[in-house]
């Protein structure tokens, strides 16, 4: 017996991860993800799903990112009515985002005179389809197929797919792998039982700088940049980015590493995910950051924080003098509270602007980054006099030698390694370091490919 594997998003592109597994009695589907960039909202999100989405019997969950949940509610409100399968901190952050993204999907579907990508009532819809499943345990998601998750240390709850068919022909899709060691989350586990193996490439083509330099390299970047006495601002992705920027400034504060100066978290989304955090930390993180929790109870405070939840709270900070510093969303500039903020301060000489992270083609966080002189945020075009500093080795993604080493974890068995969610470069870059480096077989898959899977041969249909 065979399985059948379809690449219908995350080839060839970083985000919008969508994959179906057919067997002989049943399909399942790994993430459902809106692709994000340019335009958050991409015309062809509204089209149609490229499959019957009655037919699918499961949908299985790496992790809550929306480029890997953001169409759960389009696929349900389309007609879905099977299980929806993900860790027990994946279904709260998801269901969160999910809810936080409903509003700014209407406004950004009012403005092309589209109706809404889907509504309050889908996202209830589609939790009322959710069964949680924890690390390390078999279920049976459709008749003849199996679903088994593993840690992949990239945020909270995150996890691989192995899937598996009746005679034990297996699929594992890895989401996204992180950047182990974490100072919260476990390492990455491997995947050893899989006869194909999709795994991420997002940094597949370059490495990150060592973990042991990126803590002095934030040290050192806030402290030049209080000293220039301008405003900090730190576009934070609301999940594990935020989390890791606070556990360190709680740190270098208490030890007097940094001048006290008034911290402001400026995102409703971030401060709810951080509530999470301190809810599954004492469950899912790893053993030393647990053991620091039940020491120091929350790790994520300290007294000069405020947590501005309100639009009311976020406006007075600017009636703060500098120096400052504003952590807020979204962490590729392209919406929430930080868009103002750069809109205020970025034409200001004295304003440090961090990013951390990656950043997806021409979205204005990547822009910046290769040096433009003049982006549009808070729809104005915004000159950018500020200091636009590149944290180095903050992503919550492993690194091309990170990912060589997830590869090589998974041999001999896999006849097949597929690099995808990366750009085509990085894609094809891991696969010939696969190849060359490993001796497998890696694949470049292309959209809408369809790869049949056997215990004995991969290959394209």
């Amino acid at each position: 017996m065979s399985l059948r594997l379809s690449f219908f998003g995350g080839a060839g592109k970083v985000t919008g991860s969508n994959f179906l597994i057919e067997g002989a009695h049943g399909k399942i589907l790994v993430d459902c993800g809106i692709e994000q960039g340019t335009d958050i909202v991409a015309e062809h999100i509204y089209g149609p799903f490229p499959y019957d989405v009655r037919t699918i019997g499961a949908l299985v969950v790496t992790h809550a990112h929306l480029d890997h949940v953001g169409r759960i509610p389009k696929l349900v409100r389309d007609g879905f009515r099977g299980k929806i399968y993900m860790t027990p901190p994946t279904k709260d952050l998801s269901e969160l985002i999910l809810r936080d993204s409903v509003e700014i999907l209407r406004e950004d579907a009012s403005r092309r005179d589209l109706p809404p990508l889907y509504e309050e009532k889908d996202v209830d819809a589609a939790f009322s389809l959710v069964e949680t499943l924890e690390y390390h345990t078999e279920k049976e998601a459709v008749p003849g197929l199996s679903a088994y998750l593993r840690n992949t240390g990239h945020i909270l709850g995150s996890a691989s797919v192995r899937i598996r068919g009746e005679d034990g022909t297996a699929i594992a899709l890895t989401g996204d792998i992180g950047n182990s060691p974490s100072p919260l989350l476990p390492d990455w586990e491997p995947v050893q039982d899989a006869d194909a193996l999709i795994m991420e490439s997002v940094y597949g083509d370059r490495p990150h700088s060592p973990h042991a330099t990126r803590v002095p390299l934030l040290k050192d970047t806030l402290k030049r940049a209080i000293r220039r006495g301008g405003t900090i601002l730190i576009p934070a992705f609301s999940m594990e980015r935020t989390q890791l920027m606070l556990y360190e400034l709680s740190n270098f504060f208490d030890t007097g590493d940094l001048p006290r100066i008034p911290v402001f978290l400026d995102s409703p989304l971030a401060i709810r995910m951080t509530k999470l955090y301190e809810k599954w930390g004492p469950s899912y993180f790893k053993a030393a950051a647990k053991a620091e929790m039940r020491r120091e109870g929350n790790i994520f405070d300290f007294p000069f924080l405020t947590k501005t939840l309100s639009r009311e709270e976020s406006q007075r900070i600017a009636a703060v003098p500098n120096p400052k510093m504003i952590i807020a969303g979204a962490g590729m500039s392209h919406g929430g509270r930080i868009g103002g903020w750069e809109a205020r301060y970025l034409p200001d000489p004295k304003t440090t602007l961090c990013i951390a992270g990656y950043q997806a083609p021409g979205s204005p966080g990547r822009r910046m980054l290769e040096g433009a002189s003049v982006v549009r945020l808070a729809g104005s075009p915004v000159p950018i006099r500020a200091n636009i500093e590149k944290l180095e080795g903050w992503s919550a993604h492993a690194d091309r030698d990170g990912l060589l080493a997830f590869a090589q974890s998974a041999l001999p068995r896999p006849k097949a390694v597929f690099t995808a969610l990366g750009e085509p470069s990085a894609e094809r870059y891991l696969a010939q370091r696969i190849h060359g480096y490993l001796g497998a077989r890696a694949v470049v898959p292309e959209a809408g490919q369809i790869w049949e899977i056997s215990r004995t041969s991969v290959h394209r249909v």
